[in-house]
């Protein structure tokens, strides 16, 4: 609008709404709305744009000034980096030697023993985080499985499974177990049936390790048990376990739920 009338039309305009008279006193200052009248709605919407561009540059003007340029660019940084920072996860449980869920100490072995349980649960007998029997290592069978492990160097010297299902195995059971070398570890672990070939001859010498639980073995019953062979094992860690079938509690279809035993043996005993 202004630029369309020139300065001087603009003069003459608000000479006009200011109602000035040649060789007249000037009139006074008319009030705001004689001022709006004479603009028409087009000019007003213009004037009222100037003035709102104004006021919104020295309002931003001001705020400049009294924010300092490094908070300013702080903010913005905090609110760029929001979905810049990590989630915070707790860290996963350190892994203990044969799945223990506390570690043993450094002057001892670590030992788990896991019957079979069922038809596919096959029994594993784990030494120092080494598996000696189970299903990876292809050694596992019906019956009894032994482990025998020299205790002095905690390495292992012998596995075997023995049927007790089918055949007569008990006496070759016996002999496995008596030909272990002194100071040796001797873990044992049922799968499926360990009871119902197992003859007395062989209770007895399973009974002389120690066992208390091995008169009781039934068909298909759940039983561990570890033992020593010229060593007294210290009395509070764990040595045997057994579960025996019942058609009314059993985990799998005609068997009992797997039983487990595990600790730490101190590497120096009487």
């Amino acid at each position: 609008f202004f630029k369309k009338i020139g300065a001087p039309g603009w003069l003459s305009w608000l000479s006009g709404c200011l109602r000035f008279k040649k060789g007249a006193r000037v009139a006074p200052v008319p009030r705001a709305s004689t001022i709006v009248s004479c603009l028409s709605p087009g000019t007003l919407k213009a004037v009222f744009f100037l003035f709102a561009s104004i006021c919104a540059w020295y309002s931003g003007y001001l705020l400049a000034e009294l924010i300092p340029e490094v908070s300013l660019s702080s903010a913005a940084y905090s609110i760029r980096s929001i979905g810049e920072r990590p989630v915070l996860k707790a860290p996963a449980p350190k892994r203990q030697k044969c799945d223990h869920w506390t570690p043993c100490p450094s002057d001892t072995y670590a030992y788990r023993l896991l019957s079979g349980g069922g038809r596919d649960k096959y029994a594993k007998i784990c030494f120092e985080d080494e598996l000696l029997i189970g299903e990876k290592t292809g050694n596992v069978g019906r019956g009894i499985n032994i482990a025998i492990v020299n205790y002095m160097t905690g390495k292992v010297t012998a596995t075997q499974y023995f049927d007790m299902f089918e055949g007569d195995n008990s006496g070759q059971m016996i002999n496995f177990i008596q030909s272990a070398p002194s100071k040796s570890l001797l873990f044992m672990v049922t799968h499926d049936d360990g009871a119902s070939r197992l003859k007395e001859d062989a209770k007895k010498v399973i009974e002389g390790l120690g066992s208390k639980h091995i008169r009781n073995i039934q068909f298909r019953s759940s039983w561990v048990f570890l033992t020593a062979k010229d060593l007294q094992l210290p009395e509070e860690i764990q040595r045997e376990s057994i579960n025996h079938s019942d058609s009314a509690r059993n985990r799998y279809s005609g068997w009992p739920a797997e039983v487990q035993i595990e600790g730490c043996i101190p590497k120096k005993t009487s």
